[in-house]
């Protein structure tokens, strides 16, 4: 292809691109559900520390019946409750930070 025929493709595919892209950030700020990390309380605060963490359990795994599948079996494994909480404490460590520990 010729470097003007290539330039041209490229815009016209970034052209044909844009409504896309400007829909893809629209859905994204109608998907907003972590507007803040602000909360009133520190018990709001580890609230928001665990659905943090289930949120990040559920992009990872977006398949919810290999999610509630594979959750009978973590359930009852210690290790892997007891890196559930380290990953919980990590994300308040994080929101206490965001709120200056409710001062």
């Amino acid at each position: 292809m010729k470097p003007g025929k290539r330039i041209l493709a490229v815009c016209a595919v970034l052209i044909l691109s844009m409504p896309f892209a400007a829909q893809a950030e629209e859905n994204k700020k109608a998907d907003t559900w972590l507007p803040s990390l602000v909360t009133d309380t520190p018990q709001e605060g580890f609230e928001l520390a665990i659905k943090l963490s289930r949120m990040g359990v559920k992009s990872t795994q977006p398949n919810k019946e290999i999610l509630f599948r594979e959750r009978a079996e973590y359930s009852q494994d210690a290790k892997a409750l007891i890196h559930a909480s380290e990953v919980i404490a990590v994300h308040f460590q994080t929101v206490a930070e965001a709120n200056d520990y409710w001062k």
